[in-house]
Parts: C-alpha cells; structure tokens; sequence
C-alpha cells in the first residue's frame, strides 16, 4: 500500500468511528470490553500519525529512557493547542519510539464521551474516562497512562497565555499515583502552542457540536474548514526523571508532590524555550 493509501485507509477508519456512533445500532464506547480500546484501529490509523509527526509537526522526543521496558507509570503533561494534538503525538511517540513499542492510555474529559461523532473515535485510540474507577485497573495491569491536569483550561488557553500552566487542580493526579503507587513522570509539550493560536472563544453553539467551545483563530471560522488546519510548527516532547508517589494517606507529601511535579514541567518548557530559535523550525 502506498503511503498515500495508507492515509486514506486511516481516514477512512476514523469516519467509520465516528459514523458508528449513530443511527440505531449505535455503537457505545463504554459498553465495549476495555472502553472500547482497539489496537487493530491504532494500527489503522498509525499513518496518518505518523504523517503529522515525522512531516508535519517534525517531531523530536526527549527522555525515552524514563519510560520503563514494563510496569506502571502515570505521564503527566501540559496541555494545548485549541485542538489536542499534544495527546496523540505522545501516544504515537512512546509506541514508535519505544524498544517495546508501549501503548499509552489517556485520561479525558467526559465531554468527549457524551459526543456521538468523538466518542468511538478517541475510545478505540486508548482514551478512558478520568477517574480514579477507570484509572486504577489499568495502572493494576502495569499499563502507562497518560493525564494532562490542566484539562480544558490548557486546550483553551490564549495564545498570549502560551506556556503559562493552568492551575493542576486539586493534585487528583498525585492522589492516582499515590493509590497505585506507581512513579509520576513529567512530560514537557513545546509547539503545540502556536498550532492554533486561540484569540476568543464562542460557547454559545457550542454545546450541540458535543464541544466546550467552539475556537476563534486568525484562521478559524474566517477560512472556514481550511482554518481547522494546525500551524506546521516544530515540537519537542520531553519526558523527565520520575517522581516516585507519595505515602498512602499523606494529602501533605500530595500537595507537594503535585507542585514537584507542576514545577519539573514548567522548567523543562523553559529550557526548551530558551534552546529554541523558531516556531517553524526549532
């Protein structure tokens, strides 16, 4: 198959997603074993991934050796870009560039499960609910999960507020790893900023597209779907030394444990800045 083809094939495997979710055999993510998890779509759609992150994006992934060869971790990243490439490129970074080719598990947001067209579409790539209920099995498994505390606040952050981190919440995150006891590795997203510079937001109509807020962009809606098209900006993904979890029960060795891991990614963001000398072009 070509690689045009293979794109085609992944495209085609994402509408096929989407479109099961509707009309009367409507297919629910979470009535599927796993959540819906299919590795056979992760392979589908692999090329349209990789498209975006060895030509599009020119993905560099730094840190690879924190991820272990097996055993638990929970990835802890920031998070932007108006749409969540950030999320995809990591999942698709660990299994390209893993020796054991590790799938990584998101948590998201429970909007994306109440979409009919998203649904399916971010099931069978991995994604699960976030919640202590869905997380913990997994971790119990010896699986990486990833989470992205900033939430909906650092997908829909400002573009003059780029790289600033949104508040991590109350360290749910920290109290995860401290449940399973499994060890905390921070990851630092640098490009994934500039794909969409969001300047306002409309939530008004919204709410029926089964999306928080709809994005205004220099681009978007002036171009119409053209402006959905993310900036090629060149990205860094960076993933730090772990964090081991804090003693079952100690909400005080959480709370810093939580600021431990907030600062190791904000400092990582700040020396890739500074190593940076374009947007485009790293």
């Amino acid at each position: 198959m070509t690689f045009d083809g293979s794109i085609r094939n992944a495209l085609a495997a994402i509408v096929e997603a989407i479109r099961s979710g509707y009309g009367n055999h409507a297919v629910r993510a979470q009535d599927q074993p796993d959540s819906g998890y299919d590795p056979a779509f992760v392979d589908r759609t692999a090329p349209l991934l990789e498209f975006l992150w060895a030509r599009y994006f020119r993905v560099r992934l730094l840190g690879l050796e924190h991820i272990p060869d097996d055993g638990a971790a929970l990835l802890v990243g920031n998070h932007s870009g108006g749409i969540p490439y950030d999320g995809a490129m990591l999942l698709h970074g660990i299994r390209r560039e893993h020796p054991r080719h590790r799938p990584v598990r998101p948590l998201v947001a429970n909007f994306a499960f109440r979409s009919g067209w998203m649904a399916n579409v971010v099931a069978r790539v991995g994604c699960v609910r976030a919640s202590m209920e869905t997380a913990l099995p997994m971790l119990a498994r010896g699986e990486l999960v990833a989470v992205f505390p900033e939430g909906l606040r650092g997908v829909g952050k400002l573009y003059r507020e780029r790289y600033r981190l949104a508040r991590f919440g109350r360290g749910g995150f920290v109290r995860l790893a401290r449940e399973a006891q499994v060890p905390l590795l921070p990851v630092a997203i640098v490009g994934a900023e500039e794909i969409h510079p969001v300047i306002g937001k409309i939530t008004r109509f919204a709410e029926p597209l089964g999306i928080p807020y709809i994005p205004i962009t220099p681009t978007f809606p002036w171009l119409g779907p053209l402006g959905l098209l993310p900036v090629p900006t060149k990205w860094t993904i960076q993933i730090g030394s772990p964090i081991a979890p804090p003693p079952a029960g100690d909400e005080e060795a959480t709370s810093r444990v939580a600021e431990t891991v907030r600062s190791a990614i904000d400092g990582m963001i700040a020396d890739l800045l500074a190593q940076r000398r374009s947007i485009l072009f790293g």
